[in-house]
């Protein structure tokens, strides 16, 4: 079973759970007629001589897997539409990726009014609206269409974290070959059940979660939108032993406060990428689970996997073609060369660019975007856009993404170590370190700091705190710290530092240093205007 198609239609027959949602349940069977009927109407309503793409902006509900399923089954392509975008950025996302149809709900169709779309108001369609059932066919369809490897089946944006997001292609042999890889290494089996908490338009719950789900034959569970107070009810009522997660979602989860039964569920497995060595060391332990954190991109051509022998705050081993590259000279990074603390003395020389050497597969391109596509590719190799660094040995360290650098008087270095020094500091749950302009050229150093709730908030002990780090590069100081009791999310659950920067020291809490090097004082309204001048 080499598509999406196949996969569906391999448990057509099939009468054992396929989906939970709430109090429902949903059979592979019971599945599969709504996608077919879904799928009917796809068939019915798309103009075949363009791309039949169908925008889909729902929460993460047995809606949407009903149409992804009724897209596989009838050549659709799902464009599965970010709901944190607003406004014309939103409207980009249906109009530039082809979008015949957008399928929404009553409480999500408001974020589409007065937009730009490209469509027709009857293009789109309510899944929750009075007539919404007499819109598809009476009987599901014997639908006819046979996938192939390379058919498109998804377009999924990357998260933004700069700019507009991308849309990568996915076609139906990387689903479900990525389904099947997925259900291999977390051995899933009779007695599984995978939870997805995440939206459907992120890569987790798509690959991960459905995707190993179908291959295995076991049920996905899924709530409408992630809840960190309500995650581990979730796994207790639907019996759920493997998670799916990134960004920060261990992070708020163990935010909750701890039960003593919390080591009694089912849960065995948590599999995800980008937790803190912290999160996942306290998640195992708080919930008698294993943890499997993992280097992966949207784009899919590198994996780093993870070891149990691995050093702690380690990404784990690649393939022997995975290097880390200076991306001025291209030339591979020297290991990090660690002190007697284990704390790195060349960050300027060891961290480096992420690169696949001899790509062969994965990615498949940024759609109706080839400049990206082949910003890619350079010298016949695939470079990440990640940074990251290594030891002697050869384990990965991830130090942050490439557009994450910041050059500050003439020296570079990226954001990740940076975080990784604040984040020792008791009471901070999460940080985020990016650039905001310098006069009259440069990058000054920010830091959003988040705090838990029973942390006051004490800048001169945090600045001693930094002044005391001994592996805090002469360049790294803060020179603007914002604190705060929740970092903005993206519903990918990582921390939007595109709306960081943005804001900037345009808020409350924020502490700077009037003189360079000086002390960390109060932003005062005046004191924001002033630099906004000097900045203009």
């Amino acid at each position: 079973m080499t598509t999406a198609a196949d996969l569906l239609l391999g448990r057509a027959d099939d009468n054992r759970p396929a989906l939970f949602f709430e109090d429902r349940t949903w059979s592979f069977r019971e599945l599969i007629g709504e996608a077919r009927r879904r799928g009917g109407f796809l068939l019915d309503q798309l103009d075949r001589t363009r791309p039949p793409h169908v925008g889909v902006l729902l929460d993460n509900v047995p809606e949407y897997i009903f149409w992804l399923a009724g897209a596989a089954l009838s050549g659709s392509a799902v464009v599965g539409i970010n709901s944190t975008y607003r406004g014309d950025q939103l409207a980009q996302l249906v109009a530039f990726t082809d979008c015949q149809l957008v399928v929404t709900s009553r409480d999500r169709r408001p974020l589409l009014d007065g937009l730009d779309l490209g469509l027709e108001e009857d293009r789109i369609v309510e899944v929750d609206a009075a007539d919404y059932a007499t819109l598809l066919p009476a009987v599901a369809s014997d639908l006819s269409h046979s996938a192939r490897d390379e058919d498109l089946f998804l377009l999924i944006f990357t998260s933004g974290s700069t700019g507009m997001p991308k849309a990568v292609r996915c076609t139906h042999g990387r689903f479900a070959g990525t389904g099947a890889h997925v259900a291999q290494v977390t051995e899933l089996g009779p007695g599984d059940v995978v939870y997805a908490p995440l939206p459907f338009f992120h890569s987790s719950s798509l690959f991960t979660g459905w995707a190993s789900s179908l291959v295995a034959g076991v049920p996905i569970a899924i709530r409408a939108r992630f809840s960190a107070s309500g995650t581990v009810a979730d796994i207790r009522r639907f019996s759920a032993t493997v998670m799916t997660y990134t960004g920060k979602v261990l992070n708020y989860i163990l935010a909750v406060p701890e039960r003593d039964d919390d080591t009694s569920t089912t849960l065995r497995l948590a599999i995800g990428n980008e937790a803190s060595a912290r999160d996942i060391a306290e998640f195992a332990r708080r919930f008698g689970c294993d943890v499997r954190d993992s280097y992966g991109s949207t784009e899919g051509i590198i994996i780093i996997r993870r070891d149990p022998s691995m050093p702690p705050a380690a990404l784990g081993r690649a393939a022997d073609t995975v290097k880390v590259l200076d991306p001025d000279t291209g030339l591979e990074c020297p290991p990090a060369d660690f002190d007697e603390s284990g704390r790195v003395r060349n960050w300027e020389s060891a961290v480096g660019e992420i690169v696949e050497t001899t790509p062969s597969s994965g990615f498949e391109g940024y759609y109706q975007n080839m400049e990206a596509t082949q910003a890619r590719f350079r010298n016949g190799a695939y470079w990440s856009g990640d940074l990251a660094y290594r030891d002697r040995e050869g384990w990965f360290y991830f130090a942050g993404r490439s557009n994450e650098w910041l050059r500050v008087d003439g020296e570079n270095f990226a954001a990740a170590p940076v975080e990784a020094i604040i984040s020792r500091f008791p009471g901070v749950r999460s940080v985020a370190v990016y650039a905001v302009p310098d006069d009259p050229v440069g990058d000054n150093v920010m830091a959003a700091v988040e705090l838990t709730a029973d942390r006051p908030i004490n800048p001169d002990e945090f600045d001693h705190f930094l002044t005391a780090q001994p592996d805090l590069g002469t360049k790294w100081k803060p020179h603007f710290v914002r604190f705060v009791r929740e970092l903005p999310k993206l519903a990918s659950m990582k921390i939007d530092k595109q709306r960081l920067r943005r804001e900037a020291w345009r808020s409350d809490e924020v502490w700077w240093r009037p003189e360079k090097n000086g002390p960390l004082v109060r932003m005062s309204d005046p004191d924001r205007k002033r630099l906004e001048h000097l900045l203009s």
